[in-house]
């Protein structure tokens, strides 16, 4: 029976993969995934999807959780009610563990399917005195919170070796999230010391861009001191992953075990004039950083060394691929948006199927070919249309392109279809007042919508000198 050690980092792009060659080791021994993107280019909405295979509309996570960090005390549980791939595993066999971020609502004690836990408390928050959850108490980590992850799932890891159950453990490192400064060790901060830092761009600030007073907006007025703790923590989860592979060897576990590393969502360090994600600009954006994510996926016997598949894939693909590669049957889902992806592990199989893939942010929808991507915005906020093959850094919309025109319905029509046989009615996000500053409440509580999401429509936004403007 296969093991999986599935890896997930916070706020990471393709374009950060690789810092110090421990990630690119792991592609030399399986697939990287091109062209793989995230459900929702924001945190909770996204780690749901990978969880559940569905999309936020069909889930009901559709911000960020705000939680107790943000004076929210009575978190209910997000995914109540929804079939989660631990869920699947633990009732045929399989013993999970969870180390890391969790930031789907209340993680004092372990979700459904988890019988070893190990949660952040919050979705952020300091790399040293991180706020836990231990045996149901609430702990401050002594340790550098990318190295105690580590050192939990190592201790997951030796357990398991000494049982015959096979088993599934996701390490969710809080790294490369904010905040950056004055907050890596030295060890890891000096490697980038004398870094250019060539692949971020200083572009001129995107008029969309949100100036909120806190790390985002100071990395975009001074960006060395950030971008060298982002790279930094990058490293000490390369460090972290290369750690956790050679326990693998060292239990006898690596041909029984299949490794994933992938990131909830990207992430911009400058480009596209932005420090942030889909919710760093009003409107949210769907620009290729903040939604295209690393996909690595190594199967023993299975996966040929350092193959790159350059087809669409995204975050819902995963829930059914675990559980084709685990031999178990796909739950009948009408909801599911997601497809195995394992006839294409091999490399023999084509891409075909996957001709699009798609995104969604409260009232912000993407339909994204390889040629051509669409957004659509609820309200009065405007749409886009990019052709990403001839401009793949998204600098004409050619939403009003006459030329395009036909594109443009055919586009639509597409993701209109789609998302109609991909939602709830009760959990989705379209027409509701989703502003990218957080969700307050799960959707199933049915609470008026300014007691469901922070800010409803009255975005709070800020000059670059930092003056509030509501």
């Amino acid at each position: 029976m296969t093991n999986f050690l599935v890896v997930v980092t916070d706020d990471q792009g393709p374009w950060a993969l690789g810092c110090q060659g421990n990630d690119d080791a792991l592609a030399d021994n399986g697939v990287r995934f091109e062209s793989f993107f995230c459900a929702s280019p924001v945190c909770s909405p996204a780690r749901a999807s990978l969880l559940t295979g569905r999309m936020p509309s069909a889930h009901g996570v559709h911000d960020w959780i705000r939680g107790e960090a943000y004076g929210v005390a009575d978190e209910a549980r997000y995914l109540t009610g929804l079939t989660t791939t631990p869920e699947v595993l633990a009732a045929n066999g399989w013993r999970c563990g969870h180390v890391g971020k969790w930031h789907l609502g209340d993680a004092r004690e372990p979700a459904p399917g988890f019988e070893y836990w190990y949660a952040h408390r919050t979705g952020d928050g300091p790399y040293f005195g991180a706020p836990i959850w231990r045996d149901g108490a609430k702990v401050s980590e002594d340790r550098y919170i990318t190295e105690a992850i580590t050192g939990e799932a190592l201790a997951f890891l030796e357990t398991v070796a000494r049982r015959d159950d096979p088993f599934y453990l996701q390490v969710h490192y809080t790294a490369p999230h904010s905040p950056w400064l004055g907050q890596h060790p030295a060890e890891y901060l000096d490697l980038y010391a004398d870094c250019a830092f060539d692949t971020c761009p200083r572009e001129d600030p995107h008029p969309w861009f949100n100036w909120e007073p806190g790390p985002i907006s100071d990395a975009m007025r001074d960006p060395r001191p950030s971008l060298q703790g982002y790279f930094a923590s990058i490293t000490a989860v390369d460090d972290g992953v290369a750690a956790l592979v050679r326990k693998l060897a060292d239990e006898g576990l690596t041909e029984s075990t299949c490794v994933v590393f992938t990131s909830d969502n990207g992430f911009s360090c400058g480009q596209h004039g932005i420090w942030g994600k889909g919710n760093a600009t009003t409107p949210l954006n769907m620009w290729e950083n903040s939604v295209r994510v690393p996909f690595i996926i190594s199967v023993p016997g299975r996966t040929p060394s350092g193959m790159v598949d350059r087809g669409l894939a995204g975050a819902c693909d995963l829930h059914p691929t675990i559980l084709e590669l685990a031999n178990l049957p796909r739950a009948d889902d009408p909801l599911a948006a997601g497809a195995s992806l394992v006839s294409r592990l091999d490399g023999r199989t084509g891409a075909a199927e996957h001709i699009m893939v798609f995104d969604e942010y409260g009232g912000t929808r993407m339909v994204r070919t390889a040629e051509w991507k669409l957004v659509r915005r609820h309200g009065d906020a405007p749409d886009e249309l990019y052709n990403v093959r001839e401009d793949p850094l998204e600098r004409h919309n050619r939403i009003d392109d006459r030329y395009c025109y036909q594109t443009i319905d055919e586009l639509n029509g597409l993701l209109i279809d789609w998302f109609a046989a991909h939602t709830r009615p009760d959990r989705d996000a379209y027409r509701r007042p989703v502003s990218g500053r957080g969700q307050l409440r799960p959707v199933w509580h049915q609470r008026p919508d300014h007691e469901t999401y922070f800010g409803g429509q009255a975005e709070i936004r800020t000059t670059g000198a930092g003056a509030s403007e509501v």
